[in-house]
């Protein structure tokens, strides 16, 4: 008896995540779409497959919902910039093209459709939710703990001079996204390929005059 119970319950569980999964998912397209104010819990619902007292059992009211989503949209982002981080070098062959490639990731990263979407989306609301904001910009700092924590073994190792790993953490990722950021949310037209892997290169080889070890 107690077996059929538990993987009911399982099953159950399961449901409400990927109930919950679907919700936030069609709630960040509309909300891509729509904006804030233009977007209505019912095409939320609507596009989730949800009915809408569903949706407000899973998730609340619609600022708690777009809150989520931002959140949610944040967590993503940053997983993606950490599978990047993973492939830093800590012994490399050939610095610039190791470092090359991590920029061309990143670089990737900030063009990804939903990370466009999710930046367009906080500038224009950043008016209306300041904290969500400030949140979601927090949220990046993992990132750059990461990436400090990679420059310090490739200083110790005698590869780069560095005497602040989170500043130049910081720096590096300034240097190979360049006006990716930007660009991408209000003139996406104006970014190609080639400008992409440009962008990439200058910042890598500009990191690499500053921090690069000078000759004794």
């Amino acid at each position: 008896m107690d077996a059929p119970a538990l993987a009911g319950g399982t099953v159950t569980g399961r449901g409400r995540v990927d109930k919950r999964e679907a919700i936030l998912a069609a709630a960040f397209e509309v909300f891509a779409r729509k904006g804030y104010e233009g977007a209505s819990v019912d095409l939320i619902a609507s596009e989730a497959g949800v009915a809408k007292p569903t949706l407000y059992n899973h998730l609340g009211s619609k600022e708690k919902l777009f809150r989520l989503v931002m959140v949610d949209a944040a967590v993503r982002a940053n997983a993606r910039t950490l599978a990047v981080l993973r492939n830093f070098p800590t012994d490399p062959a050939d610095l610039v093209g190791e470092l090359g490639a991590v920029a061309d990731g990143l670089a990737a990263c900030v063009c990804d459709e939903q990370s466009v979407a999710a930046r367009r989306l906080m500038y224009m609301e950043s008016g209306r939710f300041p904290d969500l904001f400030r949140t979601m910009w927090a949220s990046g700092e993992e990132v750059i703990e990461t990436l400090a924590g990679r420059m310090a073994r490739l200083a110790h190792a005698g590869y780069l001079e560095i005497a602040d790993p989170a500043t130049a953490a910081t720096q590096f990722v300034g240097l190979v996204l360049g006006d990716l950021p930007l660009l991408t949310v209000f003139a996406p037209d104006t970014v190609t390929s080639t400008h992409r892997d440009q962008t990439a290169a200058a910042g890598v080889a500009t990191f690499l005059r500053a921090f690069a070890p000078r000759p004794s």
